[in-house]
């Protein structure tokens, strides 16, 4: 799937970032840094609690199922669950950023919870397992097209599993491409607010 960012490290995103200057004040470099710490967590969360369902589910599937292969899609799937889980809580469920943090703090927290995000969505494929996922899902599903194929009473319980598939993968490209749009409007701003206004910051919060 094609990537928005360049194909470098998130440390070469901020080099290669427009550089118009942003004015932001105090209070609103700390509304941001704890704005985005909440949307973050919400998101670390969700993506936890779906992980850990997925293992539990489907678990339970793959002990019924009596076939070999899609016993094994299945736990390939449950394993691939707690997987995401873990990748989710280590890479972006965020650090806690007190609510009288400086400001200096305030825009560190914000620049690497960031870079965190950059590099997630950049090796999101890998880190997030969603091949081994895929793996499970086939051999989940190949059988089943097989069956139907061979049986066209099976094809209408068929159909809907694959149409389901289609909209997962149309509202997974549609919510990347968005998080791309947002991530990079917000690391354009950062990067701005860094090279205009960081040196004055740093003056007023000095006694």
């Amino acid at each position: 799937m094609p990537n928005e960012f360049p194909e470098n490290n998130p440390q070469d995103i901020w080099q290669n970032q427009p550089t118009e200057p942003f004015k932001m004040s105090a209070n609103e470099i700390r509304r941001k840094a704890h704005e985005h710490q909440r949307k973050n967590r919400s998101i670390a969360l969700f993506g936890i609690t779906i992980g850990l369902f997925i293992f539990i589910d489907f678990a339970w599937t793959a002990a019924r199922v009596h076939e070999t292969i899609p016993r094994i899609g299945w736990g390939l799937m449950s394993l691939w669950g707690i997987y995401f889980a873990y990748q989710v809580y280590q890479r972006i469920l965020p650090a806690r950023l007190g609510p009288e943090a400086t400001v200096s703090t305030s825009l560190e927290f914000y620049k690497s919870e960031l870079e965190k995000r950059l590099e997630w969505d950049r090796y999101i494929w890998r880190r997030s397992g969603l091949p081994v996922c895929f793996l499970g899902l086939a051999m989940v599903l190949v059988p089943i097209l097989i069956q139907s194929l061979n049986s066209p009473r099976i094809l209408p319980y068929a159909i809907p599993i694959f149409i389901l598939l289609v909209i997962w993968a149309i509202a997974f490209v549609h919510l990347r491409k968005r998080q791309q749009q947002e991530l990079q409007q917000d690391t354009e701003e950062l990067v701005g607010l860094e090279v205009s206004d960081l040196d004055t910051t740093h003056r007023k919060e000095d006694p």
